[in-house]
């Protein structure tokens, strides 16, 4: 089966989707950009799973590249699947974390079932990934990557990446 992708411009916190992507810190306590939005407009339920996922396998955070889903809370979807960015940097590839995260985000989708996925374009806010290269990764990862996922929305925030994954997108 092969996964349709959409691209939307807007805020992935109102997106109905079985589960949307948090590009989270490695905390997963919340912070800026949209791991703030998430868990500022999802609630408490969130911060509960998250402080228990801390206390039990990930007493120190989550490892860039991998994910992990909690409960959604107030937001429409179902699920968050928490996943952690590289942090871009000019003297080492980390494009293969940066593939990584979309990849474990499809993977914990299908263990939870979930058929439409919703993506934000992960690493590219404090983390400074280059808005086109992130779109690269993200796009053709999504193809390549076997799941059960019938549909993968990636929301971009702004004109400037709703653009760049669009050129990605064909």
């Amino acid at each position: 089966m092969t996964t349709t992708i959409h691209l939307t411009r807007g805020d992935i916190t109102r997106v109905d989707a079985d589960a949307i992507v948090n590009a989270a810190n490695s905390s997963l306590l919340g912070g800026g950009g949209v791991d703030g939005a998430i868990h500022r407009h999802g609630g408490p339920a969130i911060l509960e799973e998250c402080r228990a996922l801390r206390a039990s396998h990930y007493g120190k955070g989550l490892p860039a590249g991998q994910a992990v889903a909690t409960t959604a809370g107030e937001l429409p979807a179902r699920w968050v699947i928490h996943t952690v960015g590289p942090v871009w940097a000019a003297s080492e590839d980390r494009s293969d974390l940066l593939a990584s995260c979309h990849r474990e985000s499809l993977r914990v989708a299908d263990e939870l079932g979930a058929r439409t996925v919703a993506f934000p374009a992960i690493s590219t806010g404090v983390y400074r990934w280059p808005l086109e290269d992130a779109a690269r990764i993200a796009v053709e990862t999504v193809r390549s990557t076997p799941t059960a996922v019938e549909e993968v929305r990636f929301v971009l925030f702004d004109d400037r990446a709703y653009e760049a994954f669009s050129r990605q997108a064909g």
